[in-house]
């Protein structure tokens, strides 16, 4: 059964849903089903030998489990003998039996259905008559992974969580991103590590702090495989939806990952990983999401333990709270002696340009830039992600640049590069396809400045002070409006400020100069031949950083000629006047 058949199939539970059931709960039970139905297939092979193994064990008074997870095959087990298929032989008690079955799973898989809250679920479903329907469902579809693989499988988590959250009306966004875009951001994470990656027996791990029901980590973790099969990638994650969480731990359980390093929990405010550090990292942090829920305890965290903490460089505004996640990928990454680390990271537009000199924003960007941490960044087509339109980009950040990049940022404009979709996915309309992907990697890649085929640039090389500036205030005296010093200025009369002119703040300016220019000659060019009386206030100056990412992509296209335009109305005229004596005929 193929992945959109499956998503139909299961979806058709709701039909028996239907009238007991709000739209807006249907997630609640065809969600933990799924999963349910999905560890009943990987287990069933083993089964048999399974229960034949504890039976032995547990009659001579030995633990039983680490003998039976040898026999199961995987990191998890069941060691109850009843199966989806063997509840339905007995009706009347369904409800019991169910529930006996799921307290036969190991802890880590008990705990992924006390995350969906399954047995309050199972009991409103046996008091309303649908328990039996509802199990009987689900044991007729075969989700084992000969049948359906791990990638589809993610694929249907994400496909109903999407249509869950679209009927009610939450952001269906925030809990995966489209596949396309985390194979580009693996691409580029992993492109320059080539030669590391394919060395027999490579371990590295992979971390991503707003996991969701894990896509980021599967599409990494294939990649990987694909590159090196003898390659070992341990994953690390933390979510705090607890429904994305349950099915992102049940997914890292059938791969045999250590489903201890699946932290549940709001990461701002209660770090699953503290004092960790990571080879590679991916996020798509939720977009324009205030953080005033854990205000206070990253300001404390901001206040106390400064750059030793996380959010030492600077606090953004709290009605975005994207650029939080950025530096908490930046306090995890490996130090550079010790191998180093390269993340990529989706954001909106805000973080390139928002907040003027000194603002969190600015000082949080010119940490970034001034620590030469930030390799490229990607814009994306408009219309890419499932909860959004706007316009998106793929930040690169890494501790270990090769010599070539040392100093510079790349950036890349890959907004045209888009193929519309066969089907709109809520406003997700345009996705990257294949062409598209390696174009960018390649890009990427080859590090250099680029064009399209018609010259448009695509790709450009800055150094590192070019996205940074000086604020300079730039002051006008205050003068005297009546009596004998009409005109005059008006001095200071005590302290450091006696006999000097004093500023007139509704004449008060502020102009933003390039580091890379002197603040002295651009005051001569630009603010003296039209201000001869004014002056720099030295203690107001600030650096502030910000990246135009779109001014550095525009190309200008000259009007057309005044003659063409006047010959284009004419004509406009003549016909209309031609259609007016038509009418009077």
């Amino acid at each position: 059964m193929n992945q959109p058949s499956l998503s139909t199939f299961i979806w058709s539970v709701a039909d028996l849903l239907r009238g007991d059931y709000k739209q807006s709960d249907y997630g609640k039970i065809i969600l933990p089903f799924t999963v349910l139905r999905r560890l009943d297939c990987v287990l069933a092979p083993t089964k048999e030998a399974v229960l034949a193994e504890w039976a032995s064990k547990a009659a001579v008074d030995l633990n039983p489990e680490p003998f039976v997870l040898r026999k199961a095959g995987h990191t998890f087990y069941n060691q109850n003998p009843l199966d989806l298929g063997k509840l339905l032989g007995d009706p009347d008690h369904i409800a019991q039996n169910l529930d006996s079955y799921v307290q036969g799973f190991s802890a880590e898989v008990r705990d992924i259905f006390e995350r969906f809250e399954f047995q309050s679920h199972v009991e409103r479903l046996a008091k309303a008559g649908l328990l039996y329907p509802v199990t009987e469902k689900f044991a007729q579809i075969d989700l084992h992974p000969d049948r359906v693989s791990n990638m589809q499988m993610g694929l249907v988590f994400e496909e109903l969580i999407r249509k869950f959250a679209e009927i009610s009306n939450e952001t269906a966004g925030e809990h995966f991103t489209p596949r396309e875009v985390i194979r580009l951001m693996v691409n580029l994470i992993f492109i320059e590590d080539d030669a590391i990656l394919s060395r027999p027996g490579v371990v590295r791990t992979l971390y991503d702090p707003t996991a969701g029901t894990g896509g980021m980590l599967s599409v990494a973790g294939e990649y990987l495989l694909e590159h090196n099969p003898q390659a070992r990638l341990s994953v690390f994650g933390q979510e705090l939806n607890p429904e994305s969480y349950a099915i992102c731990k049940a997914d890292m359980l059938i791969k045999g990952q250590n489903v201890a390093n699946i932290a549940f929990g709001n990461t701002l405010s209660d770090d699953g990983h503290a004092h960790q550090h990571f080879d590679y990292m991916l996020s798509n942090p939720p977009f324009g999401v205030e953080w005033k829920k854990v205000e206070k305890d990253v300001r404390r965290e901001h206040e106390q333990q400064g750059f030793d903490g996380r959010f030492g460089p600077g606090l953004p505004r709290v009605s975005d709270g994207s650029m939080l996640f950025l530096l908490h990928l930046i306090a995890k990454m490996r130090p550079a002696d010790q191998g180093g680390c390269r993340f990529g990271i989706v954001l909106n537009g805000s973080p390139l340009f928002t907040g003027g000199a000194g603002s969190g924003e600015s000082e949080i960007r010119r940490f970034v830039i001034e620590n030469d941490l930030l390799e490229a960044i990607v814009g994306l087509p408009t219309d890419m992600f499932y909860n959004t339109g706007i316009s998106t980009y793929v930040w690169i950040l890494s501790n270990r640049k090769p010599e070539a990049r040392r100093g510079k940022v790349q950036l890349i404009d890959a907004s045209g590069w888009w193929q519309k979709m066969r089907k709109s996915l809520g406003s997700k309309r345009k996705e990257l396809g294949e062409a598209h992907i390696e174009r960018i990697t390649q890009l990427f890649g080859d590090f250099v400045a680029a064009e399209d085929d018609d010259g448009k640039p695509v790709s450009r090389i800055f150094d590192n002070e070019a996205f940074g500036y000086h604020s300079i205030t730039v002051e006008r005296p205050l003068r005297y409006k009546d009596g004998d010093e009409h005109g005059q200025p008006v001095l200071g009369t005590k302290g450091k400020q006696k006999g000097k002119p004093q500023p007139d703040p509704a004449l008060r300016d502020t102009e933003n100069v390039p580091l890379s220019e002197s603040v002295a000659d651009y005051v001569t060019r630009e603010v003296l031949p039209h201000a001869p009386d004014a002056w720099i206030d030295p203690e107001k100056t600030k650096v502030g950083y910000e990246i135009p990412f779109n001014r550095h992509f525009y190309v200008f296209k000259p009007p057309r000629p005044l003659e063409q335009i006047d010959a284009e109305l004419k004509a406009s005229t003549d016909r209309i006047l031609e259609m007016i004596r038509g009418l009077s005929a």
